[in-house]
């Protein structure tokens, strides 16, 4: 285990990084403390990925800072490495090895000694409850062992800090709720965990969460702080006799802030929620559409996400 490291996990200070014309990332900053589990989300091309490599040693700034457990990326890039573990959605495993092979392997990677190795190798197949399949080829695992197996391998080293990119991408929702419960036990053990997920769910296991867009962080918080930004009681479910003519009918009309198809049915922001319920029904009414379902709700991550992600192409169109 290498030594703690005094304040935050990781520090980012006015962090850019270009590709010529191209800007990836845009003055960012960002606090992640000892034990956090941080959701970092965005769509393709928002500037996750390039912010990860920056941060893992793998790609030098353009300019500004980045800090991570105690070492600048920039002027310590290996002493980076070495407190970091990494996973990514490709699981980074060889097929053709055992699963006691893979760790093996990993374990000299990351340069742990053969004298910590057993004692090593006894944790990560016991987290990962492959005790009985140590011997089995990797290929014959299923996407939810792959993934537990990779998540042990990461952390063979012990480092106090993780990078997850998309580590659940293609796994089903079993074998996802039970990497999660991974995840917090390694967070109340003080790993701190950096995540990307497209998973909105998943982005309510976080801590807190950033949004970038275009490179740069547009928003910043707890998933209850993020909800409540959208306004307690400004978002209504609507469930009709026909979907696409209620959106013709209701985009633009009078305290309604915006409308978008959420599944079967339309998620609606509005000013006064009473009012616009009232008006909703009216309209609908007079072009014969029929309401089943229409009622205030709670924000969700995912009508967090498209609404910034809305409100800020507006914003630089």
């Amino acid at each position: 285990m290498l030594p703690e490291t005094k304040g935050p996990a990781v520090h980012i200070e006015k962090l850019t990084k270009r590709f010529g014309d191209f800007t990836a990332v845009a003055d960012l900053n960002l606090d992640v403390q000892p034990g956090e589990i941080f959701g970092f989300l965005g769509p393709n091309g928002a500037g996750k990925s390039t912010t990860i490599r920056v941060l893992c040693g793998l790609m030098a700034p353009t300019s500004g800072r980045a800090v991570v457990g105690g070492f600048d990326v920039s002027l310590h890039p290996e002493e980076v490495k070495r407190r970091i573990g990494y996973m990514s959605q490709k699981f980074s495993l060889y097929d053709d090895l055992t699963v006691k092979e893979n760790i093996q392997f990993f374990a000299g990677v990351y340069g742990v000694s053969a004298e910590k190795f057993p004692e090593r190798l006894e944790f990560v197949l016991k987290m990962a409850e492959l005790e009985d399949k140590q011997d089995s080829l990797t290929s014959l695992l299923s996407g939810g062992w792959k993934q537990r197996l990779a998540l042990g391998c990461a952390i063979l080293h012990e480092p106090p800090i993780l990078f997850l990119d998309e580590p659940t991408s293609g796994v089903d929702p079993i074998a996802r709720r039970n990497f999660w419960e991974l995840i917090y036990q390694l967070s109340a053990s003080g790993n701190t965990i950096f995540v990307t997920t497209h998973y909105m769910d998943e982005a309510e296991y976080c801590h807190r969460i950033a949004l970038m867009y275009g490179g740069r962080m547009i928003a910043l918080g707890s998933p209850p702080e993020l909800k409540r930004s959208l306004g307690v009681g400004h978002l209504l479910n609507l469930e009709s006799s026909d979907l696409l003519e209620s959106l013709t009918q209701l985009y633009g009309g009078d305290n309604i802030l915006d409308v978008a198809v959420f599944g079967g049915g339309l998620h609606i922001k509005v000013d006064d929620a009473e009012r616009a319920i009232a008006w909703i029904r009216q309209t609908l009414s007079q072009a014969g559409i029929e309401i089943s379902v229409l009622e205030p709700i709670t924000p969700s991550m995912e009508d967090v996400f498209v609404s910034l992600i809305e409100h800020e192409e507006k914003a630089t169109a």
